[in-house]
Formats: structure tokens, C-alpha cells, sequence
């Protein structure tokens, strides 16, 4: 059965997510946006180690601390391969017009419909561009787990007026590739609650 935990970083107060199998002390890290090197140490003194970190998308607010735990911790760190230019550029990804310029080149970079594996856990790869052309969620279906991201939050969405977004194109991708996952996956957002496919279904306002 596999895990998950949370940290609140960042000025926007973003959800960053880990999961790992019960028992078991390697963990995935989701979107490290802020203090690296607080998210290392705090997972250290629980007796967890850092397998590997992806990213939903490259925004400030989720890369933040990227850098600093992979250096620390020796993961690699993967993207969408859509969203290369947005995690290293200061500009598109906002952290330049937030007063801190950060950048983070991943090692290595994930496709839609791939299939990963890291620390005996697999999860497939699903793009939704629309928050960001490269944005993605990463779904584990054995449990019924969704890291979304700024895709898809509790009866809302994630915001398309920044660089690169688009509303028509992440309505559709939450349409025909969300909503069709079973209404019972939970969905862990990168802001606020959690929530479900199948609630999302029934009083999202923005996909009704």
C-alpha cells in the first residue's frame, strides 16, 4: 500500500508531495518548491531518502527547492519533456517577477503515457498541458492516487493567463483524460484540499 505526505512551501503556499510504500523508506518527492535543503532534513530525521523528483510543471512555486534537494539528496530530477524551456527559463517561469530568479535543468525528461518506476513503485505519466503546455499529473492506478498538480484543484482549476497557458486546452485534457479515470481516485492538488475525480465530475464549475 502506498503512502503520501505533504509539505506547504513557498510563498503560494504549494503542496509537495512524497510517496512511498508503507514500510518502506525511499520515497519519490512531487514539486519541491521551496527550502531544499528543510525538505532534506526533515525526511533525513524520519528515516526517509529521496529516490527521485519529478515535477508537474516547471513554475516557480514548484521548483524552488529543487536544486537544493537533489544536490543534497543525488535524485534525479524529471519534467515533462514539453516543459524544458519553462524550468529553465526565469522569465516564463515567474520566479524572475517574484524577486527570487530561479532555474532548475532536469536530468531527465518523462513523456505522456510513460510508464516510471523508482523505488519498486510505477506511475504513469499523463500530459495536461493547459496551467502550462508542459504540465502533467502522474497517476498511480493500483491506488488510486493522482499527484495533479495546477491542473485540476478542489471545484476549481488552475490558472492559463501565465505564460504559455491555455483554458480550452486544459479544459479538454481534464475532459478526456481525468474524467475518464475512475471517480473514486483521489486527486492531491498542488494548492489547498484534496479531492476526487468523481466529485470534480459532479460540481467543478469550470468543466460543467
Amino acid at each position: 500500500m502506498l503512502k503520501i505526505g505533504k509539505f506547504v512551501l513557498s510563498s503560494c503556499a504549494t503542496n509537495c508531495y512524497f510517496v512511498y510504500e508503507e514500510g518502506k523508506k525511499d520515497v519519490i518527492f512531487f514539486d519541491p518548491g521551496d527550502q531544499g535543503e528543510l525538505i532534506y532534513e526533515k525526511l533525513k530525521q524520519a528515516g526517509f531518502s529521496v529516490a527521485a523528483i519529478y515535477l508537474t510543471h516547471g513554475h516557480f512555486d514548484h521548483i524552488g527547492g529543487c536544486n537544493e534537494l537533489r544536490k543534497l539528496s543525488g535524485a534525479k530530477v524529471y519534467a515533462l519533456d514539453e516543459e524544458a524551456d519553462i524550468c529553465q527559463d526565469a522569465k516564463i517561469n515567474l520566479s524572475e517577477a517574484f524577486g527570487r530568479s530561479y532555474t532548475v535543468e532536469p536530468d531527465g525528461y518523462v513523456h505522456d503515457g510513460d510508464i516510471c518506476t523508482e523505488a519498486g513503485i510505477s506511475f504513469r505519466v499523463i500530459a495536461t498541458p493547459g496551467h502550462t503546455k508542459g504540465s502533467c499529473v502522474f497517476y498511480f492506478e493500483e491506488d488510486g492516487i493522482l499527484v495533479g498538480g495546477d491542473t485540476l484543484f478542489l471545484e476549481s482549476v488552475g490558472r492559463t493567463d501565465f505564460p504559455t497557458g491555455s483554458a480550452a486546452s486544459l479544459v479538454r485534457n481534464v475532459r478526456e483524460k481525468l474524467f475518464v479515470l475512475p471517480d473514486e481516485v483521489k486527486v492531491f492538488s498542488g494548492h489547498g484540499e484534496s479531492t476526487t475525480i468523481g466529485h470534480e465530475k459532479k460540481y467543478n464549475p469550470f468543466l460543467q
